[in-house]
């Protein structure tokens, strides 16, 4: 997958316009609940108890942020929901706009001088025909040869675009300006 340097990737599985949030895993708490928790076992004991290695658990006692498998198994010997270790740290927004350009930078059949070019074509063409957000339509349907290699959900946000842009040119026209 291409990205910008110091682009982060953009959420795609979230509605367009809404703020995602960045969350950040508290390691030093469950470092602490984790020597809580074993009280007077040994290291090993308590790895085994806890189903993952004895390493593992060292590691994250001492503040090393484990593998995903580790961190659930972990979370169960706490008893504890993942959850409880994830702090926001930040929220932003993320258009539609955003998202489009992000899965067009992804496609492995362009190149990515091509994927800019497109990029800047989408760019432009929602500065000229964005309006203010109404009610929202239910999507049209909208074949692209590179859905296939798009995430869940972005076709139909691309047809949302394209069914604006396709309302914006048909009202230019009636009145005219184009």
């Amino acid at each position: 997958m291409r990205q910008d340097e110091g682009q982060e990737e953009l959420p795609i599985d979230e509605e367009p316009g809404t703020p995602t949030e960045v969350e950040r895993l508290d390691i030093n708490e469950l470092g602490r609940l984790l020597r809580e928790r074993r009280g007077s076992l040994s290291l090993r004991q308590a790895a085994e108890k806890a189903g993952v290695s004895f390493s593992t658990l060292s590691r994250v006692e001492a503040g090393a942020q484990p593998d995903l498998a580790s961190f659930t198994a972990l979370c169960a010997w706490l008893r504890l929901p993942p959850s409880r270790f994830f702090t926001p740290v930040a929220a932003r927004e993320v258009s539609p706009l955003d998202q489009a350009i992000t899965h067009l930078r992804a496609d492995p059949r362009l190149s990515d001088e091509a994927a800019e070019r497109i990029s800047a074509v989408l760019r432009d063409l929602y500065a000229a025909l964005a309006k203010d957000s109404g009610p929202t339509k239910p999507a049209v349907a909208c074949h692209l040869r590179a859905s296939p290699f798009l995430r869940p959900g972005v076709p139909a946000r691309l047809a949302s675009l394209l069914s604006d842009m396709n309302d914006e040119l048909h009202r230019l026209v009636e009145a005219g300006e184009l």
